[in-house]
């Protein structure tokens, strides 16, 4: 089992998979750049890309080593996903109108959330269950909050804005139900 853990043996090489993941999907708009034009990264786009995918990989090896319940790890793995795509979304496009929006800050505030929550409960999966809860929660306040300041476009509909957010919700709720399942183990 350990060789599974570590991605050391025999085992499935999760760490080798997850980096080499990291370094492919940090690959992609280069190699797409050669062949299109609607791909056009800066190279500060790459380092901030590469720092992005960097620091979840490294919060994804602090939360496996503080936990070997694969239910913890689940959830643990889909409140990263959440945070990235968080990110990731409201820094390429915006969550809640364009990128330049100011009011997607909230989401940001959001997810800072989770990361208080989450350090004052020292990893622990009971307290994590709630941090992961609360930042479904604040997004859904965010949500609200972005949209009902919009005064340059009172009439425009929010539908696919509202599925998004409520996406990233569902992630985080899901990561904190698996945590409340690993604090019951």
């Amino acid at each position: 089992m350990a060789n599974v853990v570590n991605g050391s043996g025999r085992g499935i090489p999760w760490r080798a998979l997850g980096w080499g993941g990291a370094v492919a999907l940090l690959a992609l708009p280069f190699f797409a750049m050669q062949f299109t034009h609607e791909v056009n990264w800066t190279p500060s786009d790459f380092i901030f890309a590469g720092l992005l995918f960097a620091a979840i990989g490294a919060l994804f090896e602090l939360g496996a080593r503080a936990c070997r319940e694969p239910t913890y790890r689940f959830g643990y793995a889909l409140g990263l996903l959440g945070t990235f795509l968080v990110i990731w979304t409201n820094l390429a496009v915006g969550i809640v109108g364009s990128e330049d929006n100011p009011e997607n800050l909230w989401f940001f505030g959001a997810l800072l959330v989770g990361i208080v929550g989450g350090a004052a409960a020292r990893l622990r999966p009971g307290g994590m269950s709630w941090a992961m809860a609360a930042v479904a929660l604040c997004l859904g306040i965010a949500f609200v909050v972005a949209t009902m300041s919009r005064t340059d476009e009172p009439h425009v509909s929010h539908w696919h804005e509202l599925a998004g957010t409520g996406i990233f919700a569902a992630l985080f709720l899901a990561s904190s139900a698996l945590f409340r399942r690993a604090a019951r183990s």
